[in-house]
């Protein structure tokens, strides 16, 4: 491996990392990125299908931007509650931000005068705020607390949990043939590579994911992914092996091309600070000025665990974030794209009511989301903030909003998702959504009525295709599954009859043969896959597509 400095961090930091496979991958630079290890070769994105483009294409041109404030955002330092300022500065007696130094927004609420660049989106109707976002039994756990927000499964605990995240199995959905035919552009863009998983599916991350903002710029500015500098592999016990996989990921994977061409066509027309924030900022819309077509990207700021020394820690973190918010939105507007681009900022957890002995806050539950962008049709705050007179006997606020239903708005009311497959990308949460000022599915906010009933099958007694649903291909199941016997198999589910084409393919993406292309009717059937092979399959990992009607759906599988 190359050389790198220890890190001696102990005992409360050390929670702070996970080593696993993608981490492995990720340290060596040549993982993420909507690519995936299979065997010894890496699958590259590239060449769209005509399905996955009408489904793109079919889909809301809105943009999405997911901004992490990692290690828990002190959310009474963000919004100030007026109305409770005296509990509130009692709590805090070395630690509260003075009434001279509050910027009241409303007669209850405020923010900081560090965060005064947001005064003028306020006026201008781009800037809500949500109050007392948590979950039931919120984790005060860095790594747990990540992944909850990541994958909305309330089940996690410690280094178990569910491995999918929200975001990527929206992605899955939208792209179900993405190990063959990826969309043209990036499904998202994700800026740092540790710490969650929103963008993972059950095949891949659907993220094109770097490490940090020098590799992305890097990426923008020569349109290649891994540098290949001789220098940086002189100290590497493997640096000809690195050299190497790196030089096969410039040239099979299609996207750092894109990003470059969408970097040449766009322009970023305000000046911005010189921080790592704003860079990935100024970065972002220069790309989306370009049309790179890129719907997802997630960008981060570290710093938030403010044990120790919290003013004037928060107050450099916030007064970056709001400078540079404020001239991203004032950079989108030269191109009238402000109106489709949303931001909104999540954090693990949020800090207690009470300061510690060290001039901070310790790790606590509910804080406020912030959402930024001219689609929210109006500035407020939103929801019930949680009471500081009644804390819990830890000095917790009790949230007052589900994260999940501030998502599921994002989804459905935003990305334009059906409302369906919203509960199914968070796990079937009931979709409750909060009135943000935009609406995409037309239901009256709070309450919702929809049908979702599933149509009824056509009839088996003849096999007779009738078209089929998008809920109904939605249902078909298909997994691989290994019996006793040395031949794997294709699970498969049908919920109606239909004529069933299964197509496999190696690594490289070359058609290998035809499992089965036959009528198959409604119900389930098992098909081996060496026995409807003509000729014989090395080891190893391959991919099979399976297609009915329009629908196209692909996973990997081990022949051994």
């Amino acid at each position: 491996m190359c050389n790198h400095p220890k890190n001696n961090k102990e005992a409360h930091d050390a929670e702070h990392k996970k080593w696993s496979r993608r981490s492995f991958l990720q340290a060596l630079g040549i993982a993420g990125s909507g690519s995936m290890m299979l065997g010894s070769n890496l699958l590259s994105a590239s060449a769209p299908s005509p399905l996955t483009s009408a489904i793109a294409n079919a889909e809301s041109d809105n943009i999405l931007i997911l901004i992490r404030l990692s290690g828990g955002n002190d959310g009474l330092s963000t919004v100030i509650p007026i109305q409770q300022y005296d509990l509130y500065a009692n709590a805090r007696p070395n630690i509260y931000i003075p009434e001279s130094k509050v910027l009241k927004l409303t007669d209850d609420f405020g923010i900081p005068t560090y965060m005064n660049s947001l005064e003028s989106m306020w006026g201008n109707g781009q800037f809500k705020a949500v109050h007392g976002v948590g979950y039931e039994n919120q984790s005060l756990s860095h790594f747990t607390g990540s992944d909850i927000y990541a994958n909305t499964d309330l089940t996690t605990t410690g280094f178990s949990g569910l491995d999918t995240g929200w975001m990527g199995r929206y992605f899955e959905n939208l792209y179900p043939d993405y190990l063959i035919n990826p969309p043209a552009s990036p499904a998202a863009i994700q800026i740092g590579n540790f710490g969650s998983l929103i963008f993972e599916g059950e095949e891949t991350n659907y993220a094109f994911v770097t490490s940090n903002i020098d590799q992305l710029e890097q990426i923008a500015e020569t349109g290649v992914q891994y540098s290949l500098d001789p220098s940086l592999f002189n100290d590497c016990m493997y640096g000809d092996q690195l050299k190497f996989l790196r030089g096969v990921a410039n040239t099979t994977y299609e996207y750092s091309g894109l990003i470059h061409e969408a970097y040449e066509r766009g322009q970023n027309q305000v000046q911005y600070q010189d921080n790592g924030f704003a860079r990935q900022l100024a970065l972002l819309a220069r790309l989306i000025k370009g049309n790179l077509g890129t719907k997802v990207y997630m960008i981060s700021m570290g710093g938030f665990d403010t044990h120790g020394n919290q003013p004037l820690a928060h107050e450099r973190l916030m007064s970056n974030l709001s400078i540079a918010v404020h001239n991203f939105y004032e950079d989108l507007a030269f191109t009238q794209q402000d109106e489709k681009v949303l931001s909104m900022t999540f954090s693990e957890f949020g800090r207690r009511i009470y300061e510690n002995g060290s001039n901070g806050t310790d790790h606590g539950k509910a804080a406020p989301t912030l959402f930024f962008g001219s689609g929210l049709q109006g500035s407020a705050f939103v929801g019930e903030h949680p009471s500081l007179d009644a804390p819990n006997s830890r000095g917790n606020l009790e949230y007052t909003m589900d994260f999940r239903d501030l998502y599921a708005t994002v989804l459905a009311e935003w990305l334009c998702v059906p409302i369906p497959l919203v509960e199914q990308h968070l796990l079937d949460h009931p979709y409750a959504p909060v009135n943000l000022g935009f609406n995409c599915s037309g239901v009256q906010f709070p309450d919702i009525a929809y049908d979702d009933d599933p149509p009824t099958p056509p009839s088996r007694d003849e096999p007779t295709e009738e078209a089929a649903s998008p809920e109904m291909l939605d249902a078909i199941v298909h997994k691989p599954f290994y019996p006793n016997s040395a031949s794997p198999r294709i699970y498969v589910e049908m919920p109606f009859s239909a004529h069933v084409d299964i197509q496999l393919y190696n690594i490289l993406g070359q058609n290998v043969g035809t499992i089965y292309n036959e009528f198959m009717f409604e119900g389930t059937a098992e098909i081996d896959i060496r026995a409807r092979m003509p000729m014989g399959l090395s080891t190893g990992k391959y991919i099979y597509r399976i297609q009915v009607q329009d629908r196209k759906m692909s996973k990997s599988v081990l022949i051994s």
